[in-house]
Order: structure tokens, then C-alpha cells, then sequence
């Protein structure tokens, strides 16, 4: 019964919400009990004040004119586009249960479509966009290309026919027996068509039906400024930094120069070393290591794409075979690194769609190994082991608030299962990855942790950040100092994901309806500054 399970997917075909559907299993389960009639009513009690109080479905007196209209835009054509679908899913299914707001999901995609962005150079491509706003049933779906297969599919006049024939032959027979019941009080969606716009007609549209965007786009236009300029010049808001912040944070070169002047604060920088790709291709791979390894001190580096986010890309080179084992992968344009195909053991890395035109190298810092141990204890809880012989351990953290007053929240260590990077699945995906959240004071003292927020806060002030953002470093578990990898201006908002875990542990807790809900507020109060600054 996850999200966009077949469960879900299908009962939306035939005019069932989430919750709808679930209800109604509930219901028929309480049938089975004559005894649990009062149950019932009580059940239809509770429904109807949680719709009085916008929680449950929308209420029938509040007509969706009358609403905030809100575009969630997800998809795009990077390696995190799959994630993105999931991070837009779930914004947008926790803004449907508030009664004041109209919510549209949104898919991005390349105008032709996604065959495009497969083993193609980033120059070869026409990077122009369309947008298909998307009836219910449509976004349950498991990838981005899945979705846009959904749409075209939708559309073909003999489909739609076949489709809505279908449909109304199993609605016909499911409201005849249901009817029976007077707890069901009909079908709560109608399987729309899907709508295309080019993305300046979209833009257009959000701009005349007073919409807010609320933006899961991860990586490319969605997280490098493109967008956010697009929408500002139009005074649509939307959430998340500005066009300024988001450029600066997208390149991990450029946001290490931005930072440089808070030493003073606690906050440091990696030293890095810039090739681009096509140079580092041509050079003998002998005179790249070694010069590398001269460079940067160190004879075992981390490789990264210098503007993708996340885990993309990212990998620990300890020997001029594996550095020539990655190359090959850039050079052959592979969509991923298999699982072990470098000297130390990890798992699959997705490497960025298209080629990154720069690759940014950096010491690999070691942090020790955190275990939990597989075995309950008698009690029930499970151990956990750290030997603390080196002083950085990997945290990421999310900041949300105003421009100049963000807010840092409880930084989360998230427990690498395979290899020395984390993969996508352990950061987003339910049912992997282990986050401690916040750190144990047996491994971040109190007064260290109380560092780390003060540094994370100066970080989000110098960049410029605003809405919300995750950063990404390595903390000193001894003075709480913070050693930054990246800044993440759009991130991860699956149901899994750490933002989720570091907003339910404030004080009071901030559940996930309402942590989207403070997103979509301040984009209403987005300060204007950076529209002054224009882009080249």
C-alpha cells in the first residue's frame, strides 16, 4: 500500500482517493461485526469533523474557485527525475487533505519527449520543456517516463473512448452494490484528461490563475535558477530559494567560493580540483592521478559531477583503476556504475543523464563506520556501535524559514548500508537506510551539536537561502565544526526522506501536512530581492 501501488493506481481508475478506498475497506471490514455499528457512526462523526477542519477530503460548501490554486511541478529529465515523481506524489497528496487549496499536479519533460536524454552529450540536446498538468489516476505511476507514456496514452482518441467505456461499466456495477450501504456517499475523483502546455504557456497559466508553484524539480531548470527566474519575472511565487541562491548552490565549485569567508563561524570547505570532461578524457590518465593526488594530499579521492545533486555520480576512487573504470562510464555515457565494479565494495551509482560537462575531485574524508546491530536486544531496541577514531562523521540537515532568518533543524546521520557513498534508495526510498535523527549524544556531544545548527544557520545566511534547503556536510563530532559537500536548493521530499524524519523531531513536532504547508506560506511571503539581479 504504498503511494502509487497497483491498489492505489487502480481504485483511482474507477473514482476512489487514497483514502476513499481505504475507507471503504475499513467499512466492509466493520460489516463482519454487527457489534461495531455504533463504531460506524462514530467513524461518520469523526469523517465530517476532520472535513470541517480541512483534514479529511474537500468539503462540498467550498467551491474550488474559491481556492489557492497550487501547481506542483515534478519530473525533469535528470538522474533524480524518478525521485522527483515521488517527492511531487507526496506534496502533492498531503496539500490535497487542506480544504482552502486547489492542488494540480504537474509533469515536466523534454518537448520530445524522454528518448532524448539517453546517451546523449548535454550539447547535443534541444533543451526546450513541456508541461502536462495531470488528472489523479495519472501520477500514480513508479518512474517519470511512465507517466509521460500515461499521457499520450490518455489522449488517443480511440483509447480515451475504450477507457472511458470501461470505467463506467465497472463504476456502474461497484455504485450498484455499494448504494447499499449508507456509509458510501459515491466516487470522490473523475478521471480526467491530461492538458499540454509548452512551459512558457504554463508559466502563463500559473501567472493568470494567481497559482503558487510549489517546486520538486531536482537538478537541471528546476534547481539551477531557470525556473525560478522564468517565474519571477512573471511575479509567480513559488517555493524555495531564489534564481541567485539556486545558482550558486547548483554548482558545488561555485558554492565552496561562496563560503569561504565563514571560517570565523565554523564552516569549511573541501579543496577540490576542476576538470572538465572532455580535457580529462584526453589527458594520459597517469598524469591526471598523479597530479591529483599531488594536488589535493591525499591517495584516495571522491569524484562527483560539479553540478548534479544527491548521490549521482558520486564515487571513492583509490587507484588509478578505478579512476579509469569511472571514465569509461562518462566517456560510454552509461546511465549507471554497477554494483562493486571499483576496488572498494558499494552499490549501484547512478551517474548523471546527460554528461556533466565539469567533474569535480576532493579528498575522501573518513568518518568511521556506524553499525546497528541486526539482533533486538531483550528490550526490544537495537545497539548501536561507533569507535570514534575519526572526528567527522556525515550528517545532512534542512533549514526552512525566511530570507536572513532561516531555521536549522536536527541534523540527521544517516547509516551508509554498502560501500562509502549513500545511494538514492537509502536516502529516499521506505524500507532502506537507517537515520539517526538527531545524532546520539554518545557520538555529537550536546554543546558540538549546538555548533553544527549555528554553523548551518550561517551557511543558509550567506547563500542566500530562503523557504527551505538541505545541506549536506561532514560535522566534527568534537567542536561541532562544518565541513560542507553541497547545498541542495530543492530537496528530497519523499515520504522517506530525512526532512520528514528532522521535522516530526522539533519541538513541538511538525507533522508532514503541515512541514508543506510552512513551505507553501512562505513562498506567499518570498522576499523580491533577487529579481534585481539578471542572468547572462
Amino acid at each position: 500500500m504504498e503511494q502509487t501501488s497497483f491498489l492505489f493506481q487502480q481504485a483511482s481508475k474507477v473514482g476512489f482517493s487514497h483514502s476513499h478506498i481505504l475507507r471503504t475497506i475499513l467499512q466492509h471490514a466493520c460489516l463482519r461485526f454487527p457489534s461495531l455499528a455504533s463504531c460506524i457512526d462514530g467513524w461518520h462523526a469523526l469523517s465530517r469533523k476532520l472535513e470541517v477542519n480541512g483534514c479529511g477530503k474537500f468539503s462540498s460548501n467550498n467551491k474550488k474557485s474559491d481556492r489557492q490554486k497550487v501547481l506542483v511541478l515534478f519530473g525533469g529529465a535528470t538522474s533524480e527525475r524518478h525521485v522527483s515523481l515521488m517527492s511531487g506524489t507526496n506534496v502533492w497528496l498531503n496539500l490535497k487533505g487542506f480544504d482552502d487549496l486547489d492542488v494540480i499536479p504537474c509533469l515536466l519533460v523534454p518537448a520530445d519527449g524522454y528518448g532524448s536524454v539517453q546517451n546523449q552529450n548535454i550539447d547535443d540536446i534541444d533543451w526546450s520543456w513541456e508541461v502536462w498538468t495531470l488528472p489523479y489516476s495519472l501520477v500514480l505511476r513508479h518512474t517519470t517516463e511512465e507517466v509521460y507514456a500515461a499521457c499520450i496514452e490518455a489522449i488517443e482518441p480511440d483509447q480515451a473512448v475504450k477507457t472511458s467505456r470501461l470505467r463506467d461499466k465497472v463504476m456502474g456495477e461497484l455504485r450498484e452494490n455499494l448504494n447499499r450501504h449508507t456509509w458510501f456517499e459515491g466516487f470522490d475523483i473523475v478521471d480526467e484528461l491530461p492538458a499540454k502546455y509548452s512551459l512558457e504557456q504554463w508559466v502563463k497559466l500559473a501567472k493568470g490563475s494567481k497559482a503558487t508553484v510549489f517546486n520538486a524539480v531536482h537538478g537541471g531548470i528546476g534547481e539551477d535558477g531557470t525556473l525560478q527566474l522564468m517565474l519571477e519575472l512573471e511575479n509567480v511565487p513559488y517555493t524555495g530559494p531564489g534564481p541567485v541562491a539556486s545558482r550558486t548552490c547548483i554548482d558545488k565549485v561555485v558554492t565552496s567560493q561562496a563560503l569561504k569567508n565563514l571560517v570565523e563561524s565554523g564552516v569549511l570547505t573541501i579543496p577540490k580540483d576542476v576538470w572538465s570532461t572532455e580535457k580529462i578524457l584526453e589527458t594520459p590518465i597517469s598524469t591526471v592521478w598523479d597530479d591529483m593526488i599531488t594536488l589535493l594530499r591525499s591517495e584516495t579521492v571522491c569524484v562527483k559531477p560539479a553540478r548534479d545533486g544527491c548521490s549521482t555520480g558520486v564515487a571513492r576512487l583509490c587507484s588509478i583503476e578505478d579512476l579509469q573504470v569511472y571514465l569509461n562510464a562518462v566517456r560510454s555515457c552509461l546511465p549507471r556504475l554497477q554494483a562493486n565494479s571499483l576496488s572498494r565494495a558499494h552499490g549501484v551509482i547512478e551517474m548523471p543523464i546527460p554528461a556533466s560537462k565539469l567533474l569535480v575531485f576532493e579528498p575522501f574524508i573518513e568518518t568511521d563506520e556506524i553499525v546497528i546491530s541486526s539482533r533486538s536486544l531483550s528490550d526490544g531496541s537495537r545497539s548501536l556501535s561507533w569507535s570514534g577514531e575519526n572526528e567527522w562523521v556525515e550528517v545532512t540537515v534542512g533549514v526552512i524559514g525566511k530570507h536572513g532568518e532561516m531555521h536549522s533543524l536536527n541534523p540527521s546521520i544517516t547509516v551508509k548500508e554498502s560501500g562509502d557513498i549513500l545511494s538514492l534508495e537509502e536516502k529516499f526510498q521506505g524500507g532502506t537506510g537507517i537515520n539517526l535523527t538527531p545524532p546520539p549524544p554518545t557520538i555529537i556531544s550536546a554543546e558540538a551539536l549546538k555548533n553544527c545548527k549555528k554553523g548551518i544557520k550561517a551557511i543558509a545566511a550567506s547563500l542566500g537561502l530562503e523557504g527551505f534547503s538541505r545541506i549536506d556536510a561532514f560535522v566534527s563530532v568534537e567542536t561541532g565544526e562544518v565541513l560542507v559537500i553541497e547545498v541542495n536548493t530543492v530537496p528530497g521530499m519523499t515520504p522517506s526522506t530525512v526532512l520528514i524524519h528532522q521535522a516530526l523531531a522539533e519541538e513541538p513536532p511538525i507533522y508532514p501536512q503541515q512541514f508543506f504547508r510552512k513551505i507553501l506560506d512562505l513562498a506567499l511571503v518570498r522576499t523580491k530581492y533577487s529579481s534585481q539581479i539578471s542572468f547572462r
